[in-house]
């Protein structure tokens, strides 16, 4: 899977206007995946709600079906047990994604932090990092917040 990452960062090396192939839409919404499931791991402790908010977000931000979902979800929590840092996966959706796209990324992990009921203060502490690193402008990063609250009933 990292090859999927690999190549993505090297078809940018030579911009063209076309489209992103197969392999760099599967490669971005791997890194997104993998954002997710930072946040959920970010308070050492994994929860099964948190897990169906991750399913629930990928499937309908993305349009997968059940299967493509399982295996985002499957390769993603391998990836971010595997990876030193975010940093690639950061830069890939940065790079790839308009202002509004990464502002629903960072409601989307703001959804997944309050899945479990509480906002763990190391999972507010992963959102924010993501966020800086996705460059969200602050009154976004706000904005997403509390429209992922209320849509959790805050």
């Amino acid at each position: 899977m990292l090859d999927l990452l690999k190549n993505f960062f090297q078809s940018k090396a030579a911009p063209t206007n076309e489209p992103p192939s197969v392999d760099q839409a599967k490669a971005l919404r791997l890194a997104a995946g993998v954002l997710l499931y930072e946040v959920i791991r970010a308070d050492h402790k994994v929860e099964e709600a948190e897990r169906t908010v991750m399913r629930t977000a990928l499937q309908s931000t993305f349009d997968l079906d059940t299967e493509e979902t399982a295996e985002i979800m499957r390769l993603s929590e391998e990836q971010s047990l595997a990876a030193i840092s975010i940093f690639e996966f950061t830069s890939l959706v940065d790079g790839a994604f308009s202002p509004e796209e990464k502002k629903r990324v960072v409601e989307l992990l703001w959804l997944v932090a309050f899945a479990d009921g509480t906002k763990h203060p190391s999972e507010e502490s992963m959102v924010r990092k993501i966020a800086g690193l996705l460059h969200v402008a602050h009154p976004d990063f706000i904005d997403a917040k509390i429209r992922a609250r209320d849509k959790k009933g805050y």
